[in-house]
């Protein structure tokens, strides 16, 4: 689904595949070897990671718990190497940090808004089982599939793999603490967060029933994974055909067009303001050529800061 149906929209969940794969793959290169500058580069795909969008830090948490786990229990990586990785991180997230600050951290306003915020006492019980259905109705392919090539499901769990073992951090337990913050916070989680969730659970059970697949039965998952390859753009096209009210349609280019010349009817200045919500406001911050600055909702005081504004229904341009 994250990986075919959805992968017209170019966002911040698709932004963050790249540094996810390498944390993953620097991850398993820094227990491995435990050399500094696998440390140095899984700092930086980290940093990189958490300001392509915060949910990253789920993946940290995971790989942190993994190096703590590896460290006490194992004795396989040094700790030193580990602060390391983290201060490379902190260099990397110091201008945001300090963007972060002076800008009253509406990044987490933001982000506390788009989860609902702190749900009332039946949010907490109906939004985990919403999320926990969606991700087993998502994986129905991958496990349909799954189901024609192995021929029975048994597997051996041997807690002295260590390849075992890292798959199953690097899969299940950032799902599991995105659970836990649905349960704890009553917080609605979107489908589309998911997006980098899953790009190694391929990886995870190919590994567990490496012995159980029935080669002779490729031809049957064959079928199945071209069946629905090609469902998703079918079922893709049909909504894009059949609605036009999908965010993929909104008509940024026109509005821009017709609020330049609106303005150029009445003022000789340059549009170097927007005001309005994040989304009909940023569009046209991102259409007008003049590309101005989103500054928040319109209110009466920012108004009165600018030289010249107009107004068009829920949105406000204006100049300084």
């Amino acid at each position: 689904f994250f990986y075919n149906f959805t992968t017209p929209e170019f966002n911040v969940n698709v932004c963050q595949l790249p540094f996810w794969a390498l944390s993953v793959y620097f991850t398993w290169k820094c227990i491995q070897q435990d050399r500094t500058k696998d440390y140095l580069l899984l700092g930086l795909f980290i940093g990189l990671g958490i300001l392509s969008k915060y949910l990253f830090i789920y993946l940290v948490i995971t790989i942190e718990i993994l190096f703590l786990y590896l460290i006490f229990k194992r004795k396989k990586i040094k700790s030193k190497n580990c602060f390391i990785a983290g201060l490379v991180v902190l260099i990397i997230l110091s201008p945001h940090i300090f963007w972060l600050v002076k800008n009253d951290y509406s990044t987490f306003t933001y982000a506390f808004e788009r989860t609902g915020g702190i749900g009332n006492l039946k949010d907490h019980l109906i939004f985990p089982l919403i999320f926990f259905g969606k991700q087993l109705l998502l994986l129905t392919p991958f496990l349909l599939m799954i189901f024609f090539l192995v021929k029975k499901f048994q597997f051996n769990f041997n807690l002295k793999n260590e390849k075992i073992i890292f798959l199953t951090f690097i899969v299940l337990v950032p799902i599991f603490l995105i659970l836990i913050t649905s349960i704890f916070m009553g917080a609605r989680i979107r489908t589309m967060w998911m997006t980098p969730f899953y790009l190694f659970f391929g990886s995870l059970f190919v590994y567990l029933f490496q012995v159980q697949i029935n080669i002779k039965k490729l031809k049957l998952f064959m079928i199945g994974f071209i069946f629905f390859f090609f469902l998703s753009p079918v079922l893709y096209a049909y909504v894009s055909i059949s609605k036009d009210d999908k965010r993929t349609d909104y008509p940024g280019k026109e509005i821009a067009v017709k609020t330049q010349y609106a303005w150029d009817q009445q003022f000789d200045s340059k549009i170097n303001v927007v005001l309005g919500d994040e989304w009909n406001a940023g569009n046209l911050s991102y259409h007008l050529k003049s590309r101005p600055v989103w500054e928040g909702f319109v209110e009466r005081e920012k108004l009165d800061q600018l030289k010249d504004y107009m107004c068009l229904d829920s949105i406000c341009v204006g100049s300084r």
